[in-house]
């Protein structure tokens, strides 16, 4: 159950990591439109003192905000200072993509819970736990998954490029 739990661990690691980083490319684009539409907001409206100031604090609340929900969270999950996924979402999420591993990890995991450990229990664990010894928990994640969110990036970097092509970034 030790190898089976440590394997856990890894897939944790691996799938907090891949939510970092999909999170790092999401706060990127987001907090670059947005940050552009507040500088095409301020440009074009020439706005008063008091509508400039909603306008940067509306700014760095939004800013804030996409900073905790896409950096902090999963780094706090990661360092395990704050509970993510528990074993069970954990286990079908390997289940969903090892279809030999099934309800097997399940399984293994609702009977450790049990409150007595009778021998029978525990050569249960030892026999599933055996089975699923080869397979690797953390293939579940696949990092290229991420590719397909570097699009919104793209976003944000066209509408720059074409304002400096244009010209109307020299005041920006």
């Amino acid at each position: 159950f030790n190898s089976i739990q440590k394997k856990l661990e890894d897939f944790h690691k691996k799938f907090y990591t891949n939510e970092l980083i999909k999170g790092l490319i999401l706060f990127s684009s987001l907090g670059l439109l947005y940050f552009l539409l507040t500088l095409y907001l301020e440009y074009f409206l020439w706005l008063k003192p008091l509508a400039r100031t909603i306008l940067f604090w509306s700014f760095i609340g939004v800013e804030a905000f996409l900073f905790y929900k896409f950096i902090i969270l999963p780094l706090t999950q990661l360092a395990k200072i704050k509970r993510g996924i528990s074993d069970i979402d954990s286990s079908k999420i390997i289940g969903n993509h090892f279809p030999e591993v099934q309800d097997k990890l399940l399984n293994i995991l609702q009977l450790k819970k049990e409150s007595e450990e009778t021998e029978l229990i525990l050569a249960s664990i030892d026999q599933k736990a055996v089975e699923l010894q080869p397979i690797p928990f953390t293939n579940a994640i696949n990092f290229k998954k991420n590719i397909k969110y570097v699009k919104y990036l793209s976003i944000p970097l066209a509408i720059w490029l074409i304002s400096f092509v244009s010209g109307t970034s020299k005041e920006l």
